[in-house]
Parts: structure tokens; sequence; C-alpha cells
């Protein structure tokens, strides 16, 4: 998994596993999904992600398996 964050263009993108990206669908306003050719996520961007998350939380990663 990947996840990158482009401060200049406010974005944050989560890349779950390589597969080839067939379909994007906007879930919510800003929200959108990336779809393999399964019909699985693969990816999800979140755009104006400032407005949604305190910059200070983006700056520090907590992983958890539960």
């Amino acid at each position: 998994m990947k996840i990158k964050f482009d401060e200049q263009s406010d974005s944050i993108y989560i890349r779950f596993d390589e597969s080839k990206i067939i379909e994007s669908e906007e879930v919510r306003p800003g929200i959108l999904f990336d779809f393999n050719n399964q019909s699985q996520v693969v990816g999800i961007e979140i755009l104006r992600v400032q407005e949604r998350i305190p910059i200070t939380n983006l700056k520090r990663l907590q992983f958890e398996i539960a």
C-alpha cells in the first residue's frame, strides 16, 4: 500500500495495489475510487484534503492491523 500527500494539489492518494485502473467513480464530492477489471477498489483519491483533515494529522501516519 502507498499513500501520497501532494500539498501543491491539496490531495491524498491511497493505492492498495498496482493492478490496472479500469474505471474511476466519484462516490462523494471530491472523493474518488479507482477500480480494477474485477471491480475491486485499488485506489482512493481525496481532493481538498486540508478542508477535511487538519494539516497536523497529515504530518504523521498511524497504521494499525486489527
